[in-house]
């Protein structure tokens, strides 16, 4: 006798349904490999943010990456953010929720946001640079990995 399948006990949406979605969450999310490009091609409509402590910041951080701990998030601190670009930010990855937190304040406030998936542990494990100390850097194309092939 064949086993029932664990993929199938909940039957999948139609494609629409599926596509609706799909976009849906790629609208909230991006990942490293997405980040990097942008970072490397100098693209101006995005300011990525580290929401971690200072210290964690200075330890390392994405090049380019501003330091904003969430916890320092409110209506006062974010007063001369721009509201012409989307804020992206991250934290130490899948389990910490900083990056969550500060997506939810920024966007109570009237942010354009998403979040980076896999925050810093994803983005060393596809081998992107590193900055370290207080300065934000910059992530120079010669810096950049091979090809991920996402």
């Amino acid at each position: 006798m064949q086993q029932a399948s664990y993929v199938l006990g909940f039957a999948p949406p139609s494609p629409e349904i599926s596509a609706a979605y799909l976009l849906s969450k790629l609208s909230f999310y991006t990942d490293a490999a997405e980040v990097a490009a942008d970072l490397q091609n100098g693209i101006d409509g995005i300011v990525v943010i580290d929401t971690r402590s200072a210290e964690h910041y200075a330890r390392g951080h994405v090049p380019g990456a501003v330091s904003f701990p969430h916890k320092h998030m409110t209506a006062e601190s974010t007063r001369e953010l721009s509201k012409h670009v989307v804020y992206v930010t991250y934290c130490d990855g899948i389990g910490c929720n900083g990056s969550t937190q500060g997506a939810y304040k920024l966007a109570k406030l009237g942010f354009r946001v998403k979040e980076m998936i896999g925050g810093l542990d994803f983005w060393i494990r596809d081998q992107h640079p590193l900055a370290t100390g207080e300065e934000r850097g910059q992530y120079a194309p010669e810096q950049a990995p091979q090809e991920c092939g996402c």
